[in-house]
């Protein structure tokens, strides 16, 4: 990468320190391009304690030490890295200034590498839940840690639903957790005889032990499960994609093309920002697409 002079703007604003925008500073820096990554500190791959679908890890890695090496190749390559909070990006002529803590950065394209928040009910010690193992929010990430283990599932009645049937492949032991009988539809109750997963109504509350959760009925009944899955969704951190005019769908996600550029001039976003299935690896790829086109569009402006 050239070095950057003091009055000139970044290549690339990449806003968001998780995987896929780490990943797109690495391809951007090999590709000599001047970036500046910004990280709130508060992305969902931190909470991840082991996973065992990352390509290349056959044992494992846990989102820290993950974060950690993708830190560290992207640093290798010539990214500039801020700990700090976005607050706002605007349009210029040239491109676009970022702020955040006060500062002014200057950058002529951005990624928004954002991602969602998991929505969480109040369960008691849930970080520390989710650090055992107890509570966990990705069947997909990592239903096949809970081969033949006694499972339950919370959320609204479709989501709740889908990941039951979907963790049943793992599990027989399976169950839909509902604070009010009228919490579940009959066809939902149909669907879980068909797939024979059971059904807890009256749930009052959770309290952890240490082989799991234990779920406390109106009457007084108790029930042990070894792991809780969460089924309620999540927040797309889509804010700043709006305010820069990009267009979201009802949900909130951030519309892209095959390029990952958003209806914005100048604007990309990859990730669990922008609908798709959200895995780590599909951020590798969202990066990997969107860094390679900026180049090429860099490129074309200003041809070296």
């Amino acid at each position: 990468m050239s070095a950057l002079k003091s009055n000139e703007p970044f290549d690339v604003a990449i806003v968001g320190g998780g995987p896929a925008g780490l990943a797109a500073a690495v391809y951007l820096g090999r590709f000599r391009r001047s970036v500046v990554v910004f990280d709130a500190d508060d992305g969902r791959a931190k909470l991840i304690v082991k996973s065992h679908n990352c390509p290349g890890f056959p044992d494992g890695i846990g989102g820290e030490d993950l974060l950690r090496r993708l830190t560290a190749q992207a640093a290798m390559y010539g990214a500039v890295l801020r700990q700090e909070r976005v607050e706002a990006i605007n349009p210029v002529e040239a491109g676009f200034v970022v702020h955040a803590a006060n500062e002014a950065y200057p950058t002529r394209q951005v990624i928004l590498a954002t991602g969602v928040t998991d929505i969480t009910p109040d369960v008691p010690h849930i970080r520390e839940g989710i650090a055992k193992g107890t509570i966990r929010l990705c069947p997909v990430c990592d239903g096949y840690e809970v081969i033949d283990k006694a499972v339950a599932v919370m959320g609204p009645e479709e989501s709740a639903m889908r990941e039951a049937l979907f963790l049943k492949q793992y599990t027989p032991n399976v169950t839909v957790l509902a604070s009010r009988p009228e919490g579940l539809s009959a066809n939902a109750r149909r669907r879980a005889v068909a797939f024979k997963a059971g059904i807890l109504d009256n749930v009052n509350s959770l309290l952890p032990m240490d082989s799991g959760y234990e779920v406390l009925l109106e009457n007084g009944r108790k029930q042990l499960f070894e792991v809780i899955y969460i089924a309620m969704g999540c927040v797309v951190r889509s804010e700043l994609a709006t305010s820069l005019g990009a267009d979201c769908s009802e949900d909130g996600y951030v519309r892209v093309d095959a390029h990952q550029r958003t209806s914005a001039e100048g604007v990309s976003a990859i990730g669990d920002v922008v609908k798709a299935l959200n895995q780590i690896a599909v951020g590798f790829g969202h990066a990997a697409v969107a860094a390679s086109d900026i180049h090429n569009q860099l490129l074309r402006q200003d041809p070296r």
